[in-house]
């Protein structure tokens, strides 16, 4: 396959377009997706965010927190999600400790290294989580860096990771199954046309035909890092079937990935 660099793919040439991406699922028993908006019940997005998927990569390459922010970039990457089961939640009642700074004691605080963690001793707060039940997503990813590329080919196909890989919060553990290296060819010509991936940025391109379910969400979707830590630079209106069926979709710039049509963003 071709190899691209950072200098010679960009979003005005081919649209965001890899010419290859790397395909895996993950998945897991529960997943969180907080929500920025604020509300008694933590609630969760039903589609993954595209930041998510960035920082779930990092962690498997073993980049710092605030290490990745450029990689994952809308002119360096490109990024297609498929939920492949239906999406179900749950209202779930959590104990949680208070992590405020006020709220955290030393662990070995006259030693070289000191930790601190939530007292255990406090009363605990209970909170409603919304929870992903059964959540599983296919994603394509492709990034411009073709060092990264690589070790992150090389990473997924060996079944490693260097931290160990969750969905949202770091109790909801997840499994990554890599289907390998695929070519990414135009999608279909038909107009519309029958994507198997959530759709971003085409809220008002949907066919909706009866029978067919659509839900719309906002996520974040790219983040840089500042002097109090990250921001969010951009989010993404995700157009999906909560039953993990396809949507149809007019004027939309599709692409082929093993067999299935995707939206990359």
């Amino acid at each position: 396959m071709s190899q691209q660099s950072l200098d010679d793919w960009t979003v005005d040439e081919n649209g965001g377009q890899p010419d290859r991406c790397l395909s895996f699922t993950v998945r897991g028993p529960w997943g969180h997706f907080r929500r920025i908006e604020g509300n008694i019940v933590k609630q969760t997005y039903r589609i993954i965010p595209r930041t998510t998927v960035a920082g779930l990569l990092a962690a498997v390459l073993g980049i710092e927190r605030d290490g990745y922010y450029d990689l994952f970039a809308p002119d360096s990457s490109a990024v297609a999600i498929e939920p492949v089961r239906e999406i179900r939640t749950v209202n779930m009642p959590m104990n949680t400790l208070s992590t405020a700074a006020g709220n955290l004691q030393s662990l070995n605080g006259r030693g070289k290294i000191s930790v601190k963690l939530p007292d255990p001793t406090t009363l605990r707060q209970q909170h409603n989580y919304e929870v992903l039940v059964d959540p599983a997503y296919r994603i394509d990813v492709a990034l411009a860096d073709d060092q990264w590329y690589t070790e992150l080919r090389k990473t997924l196909a060996a079944g490693e990771s260097h931290y160990v890989p969750s969905l949202g919060l770091s109790e909801h553990l997840a499994d990554i199954e890599y289907h390998g290296e695929f070519d990414v060819a135009d999608g279909s010509q038909s107009d519309p046309v029958e994507i198997d991936s959530a759709v971003p940025n085409a809220v008002d391109d949907v066919v909706l035909d009866a029978g067919t379910r659509c839900q719309i969400e906002e996520s974040p979707a790219f983040m840089e890092s500042d002097a109090g830590g990250r921001t969010t630079t951009g989010f993404t209106n995700y157009a999906y079937n909560p039953d993990a069926d396809s949507l149809e979709v007019r004027d939309t710039k599709a692409a082929s990935v093993d067999g299935r049509t995707v939206v990359f963003v």
